[in-house]
């Protein structure tokens, strides 16, 4: 429904968070230490400060004697965690603390807080208040110097850069708009790193209820509020972004290697209506040679929109559709939502009554709101006992051979009038009873907690996919991410950038859009430009809505056919490198699709930059986002770029004008990189006909050298965990006459299916005399039906190395 001018009348104006009116503080009258925690006892509440690891302080707000330091399920386990000594000082109007490399500064008089370290400016908190209106709600102003840039929130509208801009953290089912101005959408992650010229910072305020970040209303410093519960602060040292983002990760955890089918593509409708059009939607597949591993069976599957049902008119012999389907190679991946049809003829239903499983009003009766099927349920997934049911029940899926599961509507989403459910609704919470307003944004994590953790459990060490829409700190340890019902405009193609890339800022490495857009009718040259990107997103999906325009990657006539099959395939030839950075992900929390900002933050071209992107730390993509557009500027960073397509070099630090019709995506690599690819695949467990991975080496120069360690697995279980993987170090050592390039695995506990390991030497201008180590010159053509042996592209100035596969490796010596 629009808003019409009565949506500003002054009466309707939030005064909440446009004064100072709380109460500080301040005066603080009583300072103690308790079990590693410094206590400050002050007029109107009481605020502990303690180290939770280095580089990491928390501040939380309490009322009585001590604090609570129960955390939410955002923060994993303290293992391996080095929490810093507290010593501290006082005189009649300052508390000084140190920890670690930290300094707090706090005021007697008002209890605002200075936050100084060696490694970056003063951070002024410099208020915080607890505010009249009720218990829980309260206000931080942190002070912002002029040049601060402000990233992460997680899957958040607007640009890259957040300052000036606000936001509230609450999980919201936004079917439409999608639109700059809108403040909440799916995910909450209250999680913001400060950059200054190249020197960073973080904050995660820890509070799953509604928050709000203000970065717009007042000019130099930005507002954290909360709504209900303490006021949970945890302050993140860099100095570097990357380091934040890491710290953060130890915080929260980090994502587990997904299976790699699931990095393939995927293709979803609401709704394939029947097993006879999924069928035959993968038999077009395969017969057109468009690469696809995983179909999407969106709410039409069930019975009746019951979870753990199939239509037996729709879909009468699952079971034999799910044979055929593995046969050519495909995954499928059910849409499972929270709501249970109230149904004392469901036997799911009935379970939950029986076992206690739902949530409640504060009276004691079973909450219930409608949903897909109608009057509904909802788990109360805060309990574990509810989420072992939960999990249980994934073996309806697991049965069929089914390993992925797509988690809906769990904000929750509920038809009525909030969108949600009832505020005052009670959660069990392991015996801390919590109300839904004080959990909200909890509940979609939580629920994909049940379904990742069943599905692991049944899938005999094969790694489960679970898709969320909902999620909130830590989502990234269960599940994947996509940014909810977009629409099929430029706008939202152009959007999808900075929020997914923010995304991967806030600890969620594994995010993407709906290519194409969901809603509306997307247009074939819209469709294409998409793929293009898509495919380089972290998550690839194909989803459209019912009643709009077909948007498989044939609906468009050949031209656009092949221009999606193309990229598609570019998505499987790059699946090793892909692997490689989710794996750094998986280790390290750094996201696979990274701003410029991210590699570069010193350079003030790229603060705001997020019309381009780079995957890993070495490949810029430059998408076009606009209709009947051929033309754009890409901004290449400091060092030296080569175009992907045509091997044309080009310095860093400047803009280029490039020329890109509807077939080309501008696509650049870093000079010194090492670049990994293999066949193209129908999917990604197809074994290839010549089955090898090509390291591609963009030379530099006399001088220059370059490292990979490059990480593999079988990419389809947990055996990595038991040491069945494999890292091979690739250095690449130039000087005037020679290049060497050694290969070695440094660890070996997994045995490659390929047949051979391959090396591309790019920018080489000359034939070379001699490759050592390398077998006999033979020519380009006749290259791969040889074992070994090199050969020369004279008109692209590549040299190609073809080398039996060997777990002792490899030493090439290239005299040019």
């Amino acid at each position: 429904m629009l808003d019409t001018s009565a949506a500003i009348h002054p009466e309707n104006a939030s005064h909440r968070t446009q004064s100072h009116t709380g109460v500080q503080l301040g005066n603080i009258t009583h300072i103690k230490e308790l079990d590693q925690a410094l206590l400050l006892v002050g007029s109107h509440f009481n605020l502990a400060i303690t180290s939770v690891d280095a580089g990491v302080v928390r501040l939380k707000t309490y009322r009585g004697q001590a604090p609570n330091w129960n955390t939410t399920p955002a923060i994993i386990a303290a293992e391996g965690r080095t929490p810093q000594s507290i010593t501290w000082t006082e005189t009649d109007v300052q508390v000084s603390v140190t920890i670690g490399k930290t300094r707090l500064e706090i005021s007697r008089i008002t209890g605002a807080i200075s936050i100084r370290n060696e490694a970056h400016p003063t951070v002024e908190m410099v208020s915080l208040q607890r505010n009249r209106e009720a218990i829980g709600d309260y206000t931080a102003f942190i002070s912002l110097a002029e040049d601060d840039h402000i990233y992460g929130l997680g899957e958040k509208t607007g640009f890259l850069d957040k300052r000036g801009e606000r936001y509230t953290m609450w999980n919201s089912d936004v079917y439409a708009p999608h639109v700059p101005e809108m403040e909440a959408l799916y995910q909450s992650i209250p999680f913001l790193t400060v950059l200054n010229q190249g020197r960073s910072y973080g904050l995660f305020l820890d509070n799953p209820g509604k928050t709000v970040f203000d970065m717009r209303t007042y000019a130099n410093s930005a507002m954290l509020q909360t709504w209900t519960g303490e006021f949970d602060l945890y302050w993140i040292e860099g100095p570097t972004l990357k380091e934040v983002i890491v710290r953060y990760g130890d915080l929260t955890g980090r994502m587990p290697l997904p299976p790699k089918w699931a990095l393939g593509y995927h293709q979803s409708r609401y709704s394939y209506m029947d097993e006879k059009e999924v069928l035959e939607l993968a038999h077009n597949f395969r017969e057109k040679e468009i690469p696809c591993d995983v179909i999407h069976l969106d709410i039409h599957y069930m019975n009746g929109y019951r979870v753990f049902t199939f239509d037996e008119n729709r879909f009468p012999n699952p079971e034999r559709m799910m044979e055929e389907l593995r046969s050519l190679g495909f995954h499928i991946v059910p849409i499972v939502d929270p709501g249970v049809k109230k149904d004392p003829m469901y036997a799911v239903y009935m379970e939950g009554v029986d076992g206690d499983f739902y949530c409640k009003t504060a009276e004691g009766d079973i909450y219930t709101g409608p949903v897909w099927p109608g009057e509904s349920a909802f788990p109360d997934f805060t309990e574990s006992r509810v989420r072992e049911w939960w999990q249980e029940k994934q073996r309806f899926y697991t049965d069929l051979g089914i390993d992925g599961i797509w988690n809906d509507m769990n904000e929750p989403a509920i038809f009525n009038e909030t969108k949600t459910m009832d505020v005052n609704v009670i959660h069990g919470n392991e015996g801390d009873r919590k109300t839904h307003g004080e959990v909200h944004n909890l509940y979609g994590m939580c629920m994909s907690q049940a379904s990742y953790e069943g599905l692991k459990a049944l899938l005999d060490g094969k790694r489960p996919f679970v898709l969320t829409r909902a999620g909130y700190s830590g989502i990234q340890r269960y599940a994947a991410v996509w940014t909810g019902d977009n629409r099929s405009f430029w706008e939202h193609m152009s959007m999808a950038m900075p929020m997914v890339l923010n995304l991967g800022m806030s600890g969620v490495p594994f995010a993407g859009p709906d290519i194409g857009g969901f809603a509306h009718h997307t247009s074939g040259e819209l469709l294409a430009r998409w793929t293009q990107m898509g495919v380089f997103f972290p998550y690839v999906r194909n989803h459209s809505a019912i009643d709009t325009l077909r948007q498989e990657p044939w609906s468009f006539g050949e031209e656009i056919e092949q221009i999606c099959q193309q990229y598609i395939g570019l998505r499987y030839q790059w699946m090793p490198y892909l692997y490689h950075w989710f794996y750094e992900a998986s280790k390290t929390g750094l996201p696979v699709m990274r701003p410029l900002v991210l590699e570069y933050p010193h350079d003030p071209q790229v603060y705001n930059l997020c019309d381009q992107f780079l995957v890993g730390d070495s490949v810029i993509i430059a998408p076009i986002y606009r209709p009947n557009t051929e033309w754009r500027s890409v901004y290449l960073p400091e060092g030296e770029w080569v175009d992907y397509w045509s091997g044309e070099r080009y310095a860093g630090k400047q803009h280029i004008h490039v020329h890109a019709p509807l077939a080309k995506l501008p696509m650049y690599v870093r000079a010194g990189a090492i670049w990994l690819e293999g066949p193209i695949r129908q999917h990604a467990e197809e074994i290839a006909a010549d089955e090898h991975v090509t390291a591609s080496v963009y030379v530099q120069g006399a001088g220059t050298s370059s490292t990979l360690e490059w990480y593999e697995d079988d990419g389809l279980t947990f055996a990595y965990e038991q040491g069945q993987w494999n890292k091979m170090l690739i250095q690449v050592t130039e000087s005037e006459r020679d290049i060497t390039i050694t290969s070695k695995y440094t660890n070996y506990g997994y045995e490659p299916k390929r047949t051979s390991l391959n090396f591309r030497l790019l920018g080489i201008s000359a034939v070379p005399t001699g490759v050592a180590g390398a077998g006999d010159q033979v020519p380009l053509e006749q290259l791969a039906a040889q074992t070994t042996g090199w050969a020369y592209d004279t008109a692209r100035g590549v040299l190609v190395v073809k080398l039996q596969e060997n777990s002792a490796g490899h030493e090439l010596s290239i005299t040019l």
